[in-house]
């Protein structure tokens, strides 16, 4: 299967790594678990599915103002997730990728953005992508480190 990635080419294009303390099951569930973004991601206003998590399901949310309509590219539980996205004449390509480190996980997020609106602004644009992946990305380690500790506790 080929592998597909955010364009690190594009007008656009930010990259964020973290390490997350709880295992990769966790963090891949906390992700995956869509209809629950609006809960612990403060960015995502609202989330919708349709069907389950796997290629070629597509989700509608809104984030940042804008709503967004989102197709599953490309999933291997509990390692990759990827899919693409359209808002507002941009096409969004946003990877996930899991590795496992001893008893918590490395996370490594990677979106680019493309179309006629990215090559105006690509500048603040690039700005507003890395901010919005480092705030997902801290999000997602709050929430995934919380469940963790709750089954320990």
């Amino acid at each position: 299967m080929k592998q597909i990635a955010a364009n690190e080419k594009a007008p656009a294009y930010a990259r964020q790594e973290a390490h997350i303390d709880a295992p990769i099951t966790v963090v891949w569930s906390v992700l995956t678990d869509l209809a629950k973004w609006p809960e612990w991601n403060v960015s995502v206003k609202e989330m919708r599915l349709q069907g389950r998590v796997e290629v070629g399901a597509e989700f509608h949310w809104k984030t940042g103002g804008m709503k967004i309509c989102s197709r599953i590219e490309q999933i291997t539980p509990p390692f990759t997730i990827v899919w693409s996205g359209r808002t507002m004449g941009i096409r969004a390509i946003h990877a996930w990728t899991f590795t496992t480190e001893k008893n918590s996980t490395r996370v490594r997020t990677e979106e680019s953005f493309e179309g006629f609106m990215t090559w105006l602004f690509a500048r603040p644009m690039r700005r507003v992508l890395a901010k919005a992946l480092q705030q997902g990305l801290d999000a997602l380690k709050d929430e995934a480190e919380k469940r963790h500790r709750a089954k320990l506790d």
